[in-house]
């Protein structure tokens, strides 16, 4: 009663069919018994892999740590968790059987193969695994990616291991299932994945501490489908087609001229084009206009305005920690850089290196605004790097390789960063995050960062190297690192950032979690554009044209019947509501009045301002703008992530443009535009006309036409018609969102 036939060539017997006792091998803990353990589930966070355990009981969290599990379940031979003189009486035989009562339920049954396995080890002695011991090297799996037409409608997924001592082993039995799209499939303990609804999901396969994703597509017969054939423009079309082929799916038609328009003033510079300009673009039959005009916008120092709000966003721009001389001078830095197209490597090399004076170099502000090591670790991983290190701050992350180690080394890095604090004087006493005065960044002797888990100081060590980082100054050293050109990690990041703001949603999501089980939806698109952008010397510019340029940037957005519930492959364009500052910016220039905020030039634009939406402190309210502002979704800048900006659409928003004090200050003021072309002495039907140009980019139709001479008439026309004229415009959906 040693061990069990092997069915398959593996080191040890595991997983046989029948158990036949015929041969001495011992059961392992590690490669054995810890599999049989996270496939019943009972390291999950829900149950004993919690922070603080279940019924007294704790293991490490998904298997993270075997040694750490094996004391907590054999540290006493004759105890009630494991009892090596009557087996089975061991709790962890009668518990997952439902022998005794079980808050999670029955994990296995009594007699199956798992229930023997774990006897086995404890007839054996319940010993740990010794040194020797086989480790698992590497973990495959087969299929990574299929496409399965109707009628197919099941997938089985094989699994191997590799160990150490060159042995493979089929843990498809063993091995843990878990997709990450729920409702999509239904999956077997044996790796059987059987289609619930079509779609598409990633299923991932985890053996120890081991996991791969598998894309699994699930495409409807389609049987009247035949591929339209759009054209291809560049590289980013044959990546989008090719998957939307295999999907039997067929992309929308191009855009009209005048939806393209105001989609790119929009997406470059942040504000509608004007009447004129519209009207130019729409008489216009040049057949590369719509290239030209990205050209023209890329140079423009709008684009430069409206794209430092995104990194200024990005990079917590706000007066609270770094105080409005700080804050200025950031965002004058970040605004220079864009509209000087100094390259995305030199631009977070100079950001992650910089030190001194906060006043007199702007890029130490980052620093200003990321007072700790960890908060310095995790933000410039998420920003620069696409990567989320959270998790592993307590534990090796659960869905990522990154361990404990590696977050404590990486947080190393930062480690002697420190500050001069000049003076502060702070206008509330009780916020000990407010900082007003200089400060200055610099790198102080000796190192304040511990690994918790070995009670050691962290060797500095950048992400996923191995050995320590050994330079005289961490942050030279981490720049040089970040702009190199093996640093694929940067190049996938910034790429897929892009894509995000020109196309609404990131080839992987969310943008800055990027890791082996969460893959890109276009895996080979990203790469694509990563190398377009390493190879054109991360030029911010070419690849935002380069996109644009694709005929999947140009789509329409209206849906076909077959593609209308496709919201991840790019077939049509996404609807979506236009951010606080375009919305703003835009009904200023529709009403033809210049904006006024005190401390500013008249006439600046909510995009060119370098403010965030302040908190609301005792002795400050905010200003009807700032209302406004964050009621549309503008972030406070307390995060480094995109998802802090709300694209939701609320009551309150449709409140605040039906009745709100604001817009219709706008509509009503003697100086706005139906002013001007009242004076004038203008027909109503050019004056409608005008109005259309201005706020929607196009000329009226002639059922809109005749709709509003109606109104006009029953309104003596009189400006008070002319006026709902203009409030229907600023709260049409045409206007509102950006389509």
């Amino acid at each position: 009663m040693r061990g069990f036939i092997k069915t398959c060539i593996v080191p040890i017997g595991l997983f046989a069919e029948a158990f036949v006792h015929v041969h001495a091998a011992p059961v392992s803990f590690r490669n054995d018994v810890m599999p049989i353990i996270s496939k019943a589930g009972c390291n999950l966070g829900t149950c004993h892999g919690n922070a603080t355990g279940k019924g007294g009981f704790k293991l490490s969290l998904r298997e993270d740590d075997p040694e750490f599990d094996f004391r907590a379940l054999a540290r006493d031979a004759f105890g009630r968790r494991i009892d090596t003189i009557h087996p089975e009486r061991s709790l962890i035989l009668r518990k997952p059987t439902q022998q005794l009562a079980h808050e999670g339920g029955r994990r296995f049954e009594k007699d199956s193969w798992q229930h023997k396995i774990v006897r086995q080890w404890i007839v054996e002695g319940a010993k740990r695994s010794p040194k020797n011991d086989a480790r698992l090297t590497r973990l495959d799996v087969s299929p990574r990616e299929v496409y399965l037409r109707e009628p197919a409608s099941a997938l089985q997924i094989k699994a191997e291991a590799t160990f150490s001592d060159g042995s493979k082993r089929d843990v498809s039995r063993v091995a843990v299932y878990e997709p990450a799209q729920l409702g999509v499939v239904e999956i077997s303990p044996n790796g059987l994945v059987t289609r619930k609804q079509f779609g598409e999901v990633t299923v991932l396969v985890r053996y120890q501490k081991q996991q791969l994703p598998v894309r699994i597509v699930f495409v409807p017969r389609r049987e009247d489908f035949a591929w339209s054939k759009p054209g291809e423009a560049n590289f980013v079309d044959h990546f989008v087609f090719d998957k939307l082929k295999r999907l039997r799916i067929n992309p929308s038609e191009l855009c009209s001229d005048h939806v393209f328009l105001r989609r790119v003033h929009l997406d470059l510079c942040g504000v509608l084009p004007t009447a004129e300009a519209a009207r130019a673009f729409a008489e216009s039959k040049d057949r590369n206009k719509r290239n030209n005009l990205v050209e023209l916008l890329l140079a423009s120092p709008e684009f430069a305005d409206y794209w430092t709000l995104k990194w200024a966003d990005l990079l917590k721009v706000e007066d609270r920690r770094l105080d409005p001389k700080g804050m200025r001078a950031f965002h004058n830095w970040i605004l220079e850089s864009i509209r000087s197209n100094k390259p995305l490597d030199q631009f977070a090399r100079e950001i992650v290196s910089a030190s001194g004076s906060t006043y007199e170099t702007p890029p130490a502000n980052f620093y200003r605004a990321n007072r700790t090591s960890d908060l310095r670790a995790r933000d410039t991983a998420q920003v620069f790097l696409g990567t989320r290190l959270q998790c592993a701050q307590c534990h090796n992350h659960p869905f990522d390789r990154w361990t404990q180690d590696d977050y404590y080394d990486w947080a190393g890095v930062f480690g002697r960063i420190d500050y001069k604090i000049l003076k502060n004087r702070r206008t509330d006493r009780s916020d000990k995050s407010e900082f007003k005065g200089e400060q200055v960044v610099y790198l102080k002797e000796g190192r304040k960062v511990t690994n918790p888990r070995t009670d050691e100081p962290a060797r500095p060590r950048l992400l996923g190297e191995e050995k320590s980082l050994k330079a005289e100054n961490e942050l030279t050293a981490l720049g040089d690192w970040l702009a190199s050109a093996g640093n694929l990690f940067f190049a996938r990041a910034q790429a897929n950032r892009i894509w995000y703001h020109l196309m609404g949603r990131g080839l992987v999501e969310p943008l800055d979690d990027f890791r082996d089980t969460n893959p890109a939806s276009h895996p080979r698109l990203l790469r694509a554009l990563s190398d377009e952008l390493s190879h054109s010397g991360f030029d911010l510019r070419h690849l935002i044209a380069t996109i644009m340029a694709s005929r999947a940037y140009q789509l329409s957005s209206t849906r076909t019947v077959k593609n209308a519930d496709d919201s991840l492959n790019y077939s049509h364009t996404v609807v979506r509501r236009v951010t606080a500052e375009q919305l703003l910016d835009s009904q200023h220039r529709v009403a033809g009045l210049p904006l006024q905020i005190p401390g500013y030039p008249e006439g600046l634009r909510f995009a060119q301002l370098p403010l965030a939406i302040r908190q609301r402190y005792r002795d400050r309210s905010q200003t009807d703008a700032e209302k406004m502002l964050e009621l549309f979704g503008k972030p406070k800048r307390a995060l480094v992530c995109e998802y802090e900006r709300s694209q939701e659409t609320t009551m309150s928003q449709a409140l605040a443009m039906i009745s709100g004090k604001r817009v219709n200050g706008l509509i009503t003021s003697s100086k706005n535009i139906l002013s001007r072309l009242l004076d004038q002495k203008m027909k109503p039907e050019v004056i409608i006309d005008e109005l259309f140009w201005t706020s929607l980019s196009r000329a009226p139709s002639q059922r809109e036409i005749d709709g509003l001479m109606a109104h006009m008439k029953k309104c003596d026309f009189s400006r008070r018609g002319y006026e709902d004229i203009l409030w229907s415009l600023l709260n049409a959906k045409e206007f509102i969102f950006r389509h």
